[in-house]
């Protein structure tokens, strides 16, 4: 796909239609997927799928390989007989039209155990070997996420650093005493793993049918308190004593901020991957695979040389740059994968130019952000005339910036001028039709555009602001938003600028 003209639509699952104070894997989906194909949509763009912690946020998951079980649809666990008939109908009101993460979670949570008491009272055998397979399947993850969120819970939560030092550091008879404790609690966590694979699988199976590439997020750090670390500690740079990261990821000072970006991840042991031909981050590209067409690495300038800063530093002042093994790791996983990676780089910010020497190496298409355009001289990478490879993903704007419509009407009028300037007019529909134009009509392969601005909506409906912890991640659009005239304002467009994708069947 990244080597067709085509454009899509970026839209996190939690972000669409459910009875259910969250979006789900349900009728909302497939839905969802039937509007893109009337619009002659090729791509669904989503963020990471991983089960979230504090903060809602898909980019700090406890794993970098599991699925959030608050995507699970109950409709459709009712529909194949995980639950006891009318459950559902005794739900409470979900009132908020944004994601309700407290309530939901509490009850999809309740919701949830009810079909796992059921699942083992009343095993279908067909369902039983379904899961005995899955679990076989995944199991070099699913075990020890599985008994990571068991012992997790029985701390209430607390960050396994702060666990008992034996199971913090895995010795074998800590973890059979857990494993033991916890039999039941384990299961659990399978079993959600296994109905949320399973239904994803479906929804990403409708998609490609109906001639539809998923496009997920691959972040280059995972969380300290996640599965990935607890059980692979030797891949991270970790204080032996503490469990702490004896390296915190980050990016340096620089225009936007005095102090930089300090993010807490611990960085990798890049000579340890080494070691082990990169074998954790092989695994974790198949696992990512198998329900991604497309993946996008955050970050991506991280896998040349990445920003680390010392345990016990309250900013990302006092870090210095360190080299990477980007190169040998992409060469390893073009010999384990094939040398046709379907990857997108992430290479906004300040990208040098040993970064782009490493994305174009291996042919990775880098992002263009028409939000960041018009804001410095006619040499600006962004503006659709400096488009010199069409090996690239241009976008309206992406999950962290404004909307079309919040980014342009928050602009001073001097600085609204410059763009329409740039555009020679605002097209009738509005701004944000004006900047999916823009965007369609540059060389750039491919075209993505949130719904947000397919929908024209304001500030109030960003779905994330960089540096914020509360009031991220919750948007959500009615499916009432959704229309023929939508559809077939942007299939107009998609066919003008030459992004439709003709298919045979």
């Amino acid at each position: 796909m990244l080597d067709k003209r085509c454009s899509g639509i970026l839209l996190h699952p939690t972000s669409l239609p459910s009875r259910f104070g969250i979006g789900d894997l349900g009728d909302g989906a497939f839905r969802f997927i039937d509007f893109l194909a009337d619009a002659d949509q090729s791509v669904w763009q989503i963020l990471p799928l991983g089960p979230t912690g504090f903060g809602n946020s898909p980019y700090l998951c406890y794993s970098a390989l599991a699925i959030n079980p608050w995507l699970i649809s109950l409709d459709r666990l009712a529909e194949e007989g995980f639950l006891p008939p009318g459950l559902l109908d005794q739900a409470p009101p979900f009132t908020n039209p944004r994601v309700d993460y407290d309530q939901a979670i509490a009850y999809k949570s309740q919701v949830l155990k009810q079909a796992f008491a059921q699942f083992r009272t009343n095993i279908d055998p067909a369902i039983e070997q379904e899961f005995a397979e899955f679990c076989q399947a995944q199991s070099h993850w699913l075990e020890a996420y599985s008994l990571f969120m068991a012992i997790k819970e029985a701390h209430n939560g607390a960050g396994w650093h702060q666990w008992d030092k034996d199971i913090a550091w895995r010795e074998p008879e800590a973890l059979k005493v857990w494993g033991d404790r916890l039999k039941a609690e384990v299961l659990y966590h399978q079993f959600l793993q296994f109905l949320g694979f399973r239904q994803w699988q479906e929804v990403k199976a409708y998609a490609n049918q109906r001639h539809i590439a998923i496009f997920g997020d691959l972040p280059i750090y995972v969380a300290h308190d996640s599965a990935d670390v607890w059980a692979n500690p030797e891949n991270f740079c970790l204080d032996p004593e503490t469990g702490e990261a004896a390296m915190m990821a980050g990016v340096p000072p620089d225009y936007f901020s005095t102090t930089g970006q300090l993010w807490g991840n611990p960085v990798y042991d890049w000579e340890t991957l080494k070691a082990t031909g990169f074998a954790w981050w092989i695994k974790r590209f198949k696992a990512n695979l198998q329900y991604l067409d497309i993946v996008r690495i955050d970050h991506f300038r991280g896998f040349e040389s990445y920003w680390g800063v010392p345990q016990g530093e309250a900013t990302a002042e006092n870090g210095e740059w360190y080299p990477a093994l980007g190169q040998e790791f992409f060469q390893a996983l073009g010999k384990a994968l094939g040398n046709d990676l379907p990857i997108v780089a992430e290479d906004l910010g300040v990208i040098t130019p040993e970064v782009e020497a490493l994305r174009d190496e291996f042919n990775f298409p880098g992002m263009k952000v028409l939000h960041f355009a018009f804001d410095s001289d006619r040499g600006n990478s962004f503006l659709p005339f400096n488009y010199s490879n069409r090996n690239a993903v241009v976008y309206t704007g992406t999950h962290d910036n404004d909307t079309t419509a919040g980014w342009f009407y928050a602009r001073s009028e001097e600085d609204q001028q410059k763009v329409l300037n740039y555009l020679g007019c605002m097209c009738e529909e509005g701004i944000h039709w004006s900047l999916i134009r823009l965007a369609s009509g540059s060389v750039a392969n491919l075209a993505i555009f949130p719904l947000q601005d397919i929908l024209g909506l304001g500030n109030d409906c960003r779905m994330n602001l960089p540096g914020t912890v509360a009031g991220n991640w919750g948007w959500r659009y009615h499916p009432d938003q959704l229309n023929d005239w939508l559809s077939g304002h942007l299939s107009f467009i998609t066919e003008l600028y030459g992004r439709r994708i003709y298919h045979t069947n």
